[in-house]
């Protein structure tokens, strides 16, 4: 679902701007001490601190995992963070071009922005914006977040790229085991409600049997049409699939009758996020948690529909 400011919004986000540059934070000049960057997704902004350590201040823009990030407003907080930023990662692809208003309106000459989408050399017509479920995106990300480090504090360039190092080192555990699935499971034939998790799904080797107009018209918040509603159904009733994936974060009465379908027919469920549950994970350990999931329908029926641990009582 592509993030569309309302009207409301985009008055919202002219009046953040313009306080923002009335604090005399539109050209903010490099800091002696660490680097403040930002991830506009939670997940981007823990391969920053990975990589940066004590030596970068990081924070996110888009990090609750237990609402709907397509409904996402600007405040004044957020734009001091934003103007105040030496380093910015952003996904691109629509998905959070706000974050570019809000830049233009804050330039800061040293400021280094690395966009996803055209970090990957992805074209505007990528059709799927979840680009940190594929395996092939945060190794190129953390490479770029070491780069562009060492150039913002050269001191410690020899650090961020020993971090980038590890980073991706840690992330070999989550490759076998996509190979591993892959080779147990080939073709398994899978529903979801949206592409969010559809990149890892397809490493995989899974076979994702939802029509992909379904799949965008839940995504972009519009109508699907009634044979694809139909051809989803008949899967469940079917029982032509082995799991259901679907977004945790965004459900509505189309998506929740797919669900309650689906468990009706014993077929299990799994969400997965577009915000990395928080606390308790970083980036590998969430992706190796949703792949854990997968395994864990298909291998013997069990659903995991929330990664959030919930309070002991």
């Amino acid at each position: 679902m592509s993030l569309l400011l309302s009207r409301s919004s985009a008055l919202l986000l002219s009046a953040t701007l313009s306080a923002g540059l009335g604090l005399g934070l539109a050209r903010p000049a490099l800091a002696a001490g660490p680097v403040h960057a930002v991830g506009i997704e939670n997940e981007y902004a823990d391969v920053i601190a990975q990589i940066g350590g004590p030596y970068v201040s990081t924070s996110s823009v888009m990090s609750d995992p237990n609402t709907d990030p397509h409904t996402f407003e600007v405040s004044p907080r957020i734009g001091g963070e934003m103007a105040q930023a030496q380093l910015v990662v952003e996904n691109g692809l629509g998905y959070d071009d706000w974050a570019d208003k809000m830049l233009k309106a804050a330039p800061n000459k040293t400021r280094i922005v690395i966009n996803v989408q055209k970090l990957r050399g992805l074209p505007e017509s990528t059709p799927n914006p979840h680009l940190w479920y594929d395996p092939a995106t945060m190794p190129a990300v953390a490479k770029a977040v070491a780069t562009a480090l060492g150039k913002l504090d050269p001191v410690h360039a020899a650090t961020f790229d020993a971090n980038e190092k590890t980073f991706e080192a840690s992330l070999q555990p989550w490759f076998k085991a996509l190979a591993a699935f892959k080779a147990a499971h080939p073709n398994t034939p899978v529903a979801v409600t949206e592409p969010v998790g559809d990149y890892m799904l397809q490493a995989a080797g899974a076979r994702i049997v939802t029509p992909f107009a379904l799949e965008a018209a839940i995504m972009n918040d519009t109508d699907p049409a009634p044979q694809d509603v139909a051809a989803q159904n008949a899967l469940f009733n079917k029982k032509e699939v082995k799991v259901l994936v679907y977004n945790q974060q965004v459900t509505d009465p189309l998506t929740n009758s797919f669900l309650e379908l689906a468990r009706k027919n014993g077929i299990p469920v799994v969400g997965v996020y577009e915000t990395m549950p928080e606390p308790g994970y970083h980036y590998q350990s969430w992706m190796m948690a949703e792949l854990k999931a997968l395994k864990s329908a298909v291998d013997d029926g069990t659903s995991t529909e929330s990664l959030i641990k919930k309070p002991a009582n």
